[in-house]
């Protein structure tokens, strides 16, 4: 996987982050739609932390194979 289909991933992560922002109704935030809305924000934010995890994994290892 290279650098450019990571940050595709991490932008399209970022947007359902916004989508489901527009979701949740913060008076009632865990009933209903919102409770998804809301696992859906953290399940991207997940996707987005395992993601530049891997690309700095992915430099340590060029720089490793360098020298």
């Amino acid at each position: 996987m290279n650098r450019t289909f990571s940050i595709v991933l991490i932008v399209l992560a970022l947007g359902l982050i916004a989508y489901n922002v527009t979701l949740v109704d913060f008076e009632n935030p865990f009933q209903g739609d919102s409770t998804i809305a809301l696992i859906g924000i953290v399940a991207s934010l997940c996707a987005i932390v395992l993601l530049l995890i891997f690309m700095t994994s992915k430099k340590i290892e060029k720089k490793i194979k360098d020298n």
